[in-house]
């Protein structure tokens, strides 16, 4: 089954591949899909949605074994202070449950910030849009088909 995420990479000729996976309701972690997809934890990036206090609401893609830090994406975005949206605010904004979201045919374009590190691996995961199911996409692929501004915006999790 196609998802729209994967259309629109199909409509920019941009090449991935899919893994599938089996979806825990009550563990959605990127950590836990890292290790279901085979990938590492660090190369499976999640999709947050913030919010800016000047410009609004924007994709952060950070990798899944980092948190996102707050006064690094606001300072790369032109914000003064940024934060997630509040779960209940995710699908409204974007098409896509908790789990599922991506920058790919979103209900709106919102501007899109991933975190540097991506330059770092051969290929990342990212949702393909439904909980379940992974797209396995080259980091300047990846880049180049969300129009995204790389900077720093995350930092490891604390311990």
């Amino acid at each position: 089954m196609k998802t729209n995420a994967m259309r629109a990479l199909d409509v920019k000729g941009i090449a991935y591949t899919l893994r599938s996976y089996e979806v825990d309701e009550d563990d959605l972690s990127a950590e836990t899909v890292a290790r279901k997809v085979g990938m590492a934890p660090e190369a499976t990036f999640k999709t947050l949605v913030v919010r800016g206090d000047t410009t609004g609401v924007f994709f952060a893609v950070i990798p899944g074994s980092f948190e996102l830090d707050r006064k690094l994406v606001a300072k790369a975005s032109g914000n003064s202070k940024a934060d997630t949206v509040a779960l209940k605010e995710v699908q409204p904004l974007t098409g896509y449950i908790r789990g599922g979201v991506t920058v790919f045919a979103a209900k709106k374009a919102y501007p899109v910030f991933v975190d540097e590190t991506v330059i770092l691996f051969d290929a990342i995961s990212v949702s393909a849009g439904v909980r379940g199911t992974q797209i396995i996409i080259k980091p300047d692929d990846y880049v180049r088909a969300c129009e995204a501004t790389l900077a720093e915006i995350s930092r490891p999790k604390a311990v």
